[in-house]
């Protein structure tokens, strides 16, 4: 199967009670409460399994996630069935599957997506390799270029910024992706700087009635368990969520 549904993530709510019945009812409201998240992952030089782990520990984002990992029979219709997208996947099929798998009504299915007031969380490769696809790399604000070998890149947050809340500097080794913009307008919250000089790291920018929010460091697995890296995710993902579905107005 292309979807995999995951075990949904748990929150803890405020029933009282005791016993088989109260759990039940919980469990009911738990379901209730969970958002349906649609998460694109795996490509050639990033196994599912950094998302799936990476996102693992956000228990309380009250996010239920379904994961595309071989997009070949995925069909664009379904894009409707979620609020919100988390894209972690460059333009290849699979792992195993080099050939790109996003065309140019790809992208635009997207466009029409995030513009209906929906959300888009990019994470790293997330930019990469989507050139055949202009209306979406003019989604995203800016696209990935290349990226020197793997270094020590430190991650640096704007601190005034409310989406970098909880998240200090810190540098681990990762890959320092080149970003080439192409929105002057974008909300730039992030940079990343190495060697290799300095480079827009994450940002956000409106889409008609919509959200889209770019981070763009995480190759590897500890950059993604890192808490601050762990507290932006956080940050990005109540950020993207759509109007009506946030805790409070954000």
């Amino acid at each position: 199967m292309f979807l995999k549904k995951e075990s949904p993530v748990r929150l803890s709510l405020p029933i009282g009670g005791s016993g088989i019945g109260s759990t039940q009812v919980k469990k009911a409201a738990e379901r209730n409460q969970r958002m349906r998240t649609l998460v694109f992952c795996d490509d050639s030089a990033h196994p599912a399994s950094l998302t799936r782990d990476g996102l693992a520990s956000l228990e309380d984002c009250g996010l239920e996630f379904d994961w595309v990992e071989d997009p070949s029979e995925w069909r664009i219709e379904s894009l409707n069935q979620y609020p919100l997208v988390i894209f972690s996947k460059a333009n290849n099929r699979s792992r195993a599957d080099h050939e790109p798998w996003a065309t140019e009504e790809t992208g635009q299915a997207f466009v029409e997506y995030v513009a209906a007031g929906n959300g888009i969380l990019i994470l790293h490769s997330g930019t990469a390799l989507y050139d055949n696809s202009p209306s979406l790399c003019r989604l995203m604000g800016g696209v990935f270029t290349g990226h020197p070998a793997q270094c020590p890149v430190t991650v640096a947050p704007l601190a005034a910024h409310p989406l970098t809340a909880g998240c200090a500097p810190f540098t681990l080794m990762d890959e320092h992706y080149m970003m080439e913009m192409n929105d002057p307008d974008v909300d730039l919250f992030l940079h990343s700087e190495s060697e290799h000089g300095r480079q827009p790291a994450g940002w956000t920018r409106r889409q008609g009635k919509g959200r889209v929010c770019v981070v763009t460091p995480g190759h590897n697995p500890e950059v993604w368990r890192h808490p601050s890296f762990q507290a932006l995710l956080r940050n990005c993902l109540s950020w993207c969520t759509p109007k009506g579905k946030r805790g409070e107005e954000q």
